[in-house]
């Protein structure tokens, strides 16, 4: 069992730094935030969202309503794409600064509230721009207040104090963590998530199976990153399946909804390492990558390399996924392939390959994984080193998949 890898006289960190109303119905909750602001002299808010999605989600009008039943002016940003870019948060920054925006409420999956979170750094920070941000050429300490509306059951944004940007100039995905854009106030209703796509519910889940994955088995992993990572990787077996399904099963969406929230609490705590750490530069070099199938391509390759490393835990945490795993460092190729079939199952069959890139592009990657500032801090967090040789094998091994290789 995972409480053997232990170490009792190690303090470790745990954050939980939102207030989170959860649940279906919870959008209507939005009528009391914006009593809460209006309370605190916030009479001016930048929404911030992607061009449709929270409109058909049916989260828009009761915002609306209640923004206006409470006198509180409002601008939209509806331009935030998939994989967001430091243009589009310096556009709708412009947008709010010169509205005199006093809060940000972010309406979305991981995208629009990213950028959100971005966009009240820089309300505060008039004069540095998102590529300063995301270049970590100032370190802010105050944001304007973020409500998060999430419409999505992957990012876990919505719990965390983390953002991830693009920068199209020099195509790379940083990220940033401060405490300044945990959300005042978050949203997760399963109502909201009903008109998710396939393929989308899929990619967001994948997202948030990654976070617990590699959570619990970084160099900082605490007891709550197994308990979170464990359920988290129980319910997403449980009702993926039930949500591609029937997309209007609100006990699906809700539970699928509570593992992507608690895998964010989970690596606020702990970080991440290499499957975020490498997919950045993959949707970083190609925007239309889905980062959930960028992580999904990687992540058999990972477990092969981590699982020796981790096996009493990863055992535990993947039974759901892998039943007949016993814990035994032997097993990480039968751990890797189990991962990639179970994927396979869900219909995603694309490896690199498939998507566009080759073997050239390795030397590329790489270079973008270590001279990408919060993506080398990722790999500090690995349980095995991670040198330049390691990641490019990984890169390497998820051009085709490993079964077909292991079938040879």
């Amino acid at each position: 069992m995972w409480e053997k890898g232990i170490n009792i006289n190690e303090v470790k960190e745990i954050r939980t730094g939102s207030r989170i109303y959860f649940g279906v119905g919870a959008i209507n909750k939005i009528n009391d935030i914006a009593q809460e602001l209006t309370a605190k002299n916030i009479n001016k808010v930048l929404v911030v969202s992607g061009k449709r999605s929270y409109k058909l989600s049916g989260a828009w009008d009761p915002i609306e309503k209640a923004l206006n039943q409470n006198n509180i002016e409002f601008k939209i940003y509806d331009n935030i794409t998939p994989n967001p870019t430091t243009h589009q948060v310096d556009e709708a920054t412009e947008l709010g600064l010169d509205f005199g925006a006093q809060a940000v409420i972010a309406i979305g999956g991981g995208s629009p509230i990213d950028a959100g979170k971005s966009v009240a750094i820089l309300l505060k920070y008039p004069n540095n721009n998102a590529r300063e941000l995301y270049e970590n050429t100032f370190m802010p300490d105050k944001a304007v207040p973020v409500i998060a509306i999430n419409l999505t059951h992957g990012t876990g944004t919505e719990a965390d104090r983390f953002a991830v940007v693009s920068i199209p100039e020099t195509e790379t995905k940083p990220a940033i963590g401060y405490d300044c854009i945990y959300p005042l106030f978050s949203i997760n209703d399963p109502a909201t998530a009903t008109k998710l796509p396939a393929s989308q519910t899929i990619y967001v889940t994948l997202d948030a199976l990654n976070h617990v994955i590699e959570s619990c088995t970084t160099n900082t992993a605490s007891p709550l990153a197994m308990s979170l990572s464990k359920e988290a990787v129980r319910l997403i077996v449980k009702y993926l399946p039930d949500s591609i399904q029937d997309p209007e099963d609100l006990t699906a969406r809700y539970y699928l909804m509570y593992a992507a929230m608690i895998a964010g609490i989970s690596f606020d705590s702990t970080g991440l390492h290499f499957t975020h750490a490498l997919e950045h530069p993959l949707s970083g070099l190609k925007p239309e990558l889905a980062h959930g199938l960028g992580l999904a391509m990687l992540l058999p390759s990972v477990i092969k390399k981590v699982y020796a490393s981790k096996a009493d835990i990863l055992s535990d945490v993947l039974e759901p996924l892998i039943p007949d795993l016993q814990g035994n460092p032997d097993e990480a190729e039968k751990a890797a392939i189990g991962i990639e079939n179970w994927l396979f199952n869900l219909g995603i069959r694309s490896k690199l390959a498939d998507e566009g890139f080759n073997e050239a592009d390795i030397e590329t990657l790489t270079r973008q994984v270590f001279d990408t500032g919060s993506l080398a801090g990722l790999l500090r967090l690995a349980p095995i080193p991670a040198d330049e040789n390691t990641i490019k094998e990984i890169y390497k091994e998820s051009f085709t998949p490993l079964s077909a290789v292991h079938s040879k």
